[in-house]
């Protein structure tokens, strides 16, 4: 197993900037990675999506309540106040729309990832691994943000 360099992170950074930009009409701001553990509180809602393939992991999108109620209500493009069986399918599908596009963007590279579908967590739960360890980026918008956490290594 080889260790992730910035061209094997840039692709999922890139991609979920311009699907959030894109979807929900929104100015991201990426902000400086740290090494993290992947850790939630009961108010937290996180998208899980498993990567087979040139790169294994998870990558894990994790988001307050508010912010994921302000992320389906700009996809649906109607108020939504709780995260409901609606508002679930349109954050799963989020997760689908970042990692499809991250994958495509690989595969354009030589780099052939697939990815499962997209599973929603919501509450106090923690990510522990010895495969690797979570590289946590924040990506801030104006009112909100999420965090992505990218628990990959690279196949040798």
């Amino acid at each position: 197993m080889a260790t992730l360099n910035a061209e094997h992170i840039n692709p999922f950074l890139m991609t979920a900037k311009k699907i959030l930009q894109d979807v929900c009409f929104v100015e991201v701001a990426i902000q400086k990675p740290v090494l993290k553990e992947a850790s939630f509180s009961a108010d937290d809602w996180v998208i899980i999506v498993g990567v087979t393939g040139e790169m294994r992991g998870q990558v894990l999108i994790a988001m307050s309540e508010k912010n994921a109620c302000a992320i389906a209500s700009k996809m649906c493009m109607t108020e939504i106040k709780v995260i409901d069986d609606f508002a679930s399918s349109a954050l799963s599908e989020l997760g689908n729309m970042i990692m499809g596009n991250a994958s495509t963007v690989f595969s354009s590279s030589g780099i052939g990832i697939d990815i499962t579908p997209p599973t929603l967590s919501h509450g106090e739960v923690s990510f522990t691994s010895s495969y690797t360890k979570s590289l946590c980026v924040p990506m801030v918008f104006d009112g909100g943000g999420i965090d992505l956490f990218l628990a990959l290594k690279q196949e040798s």
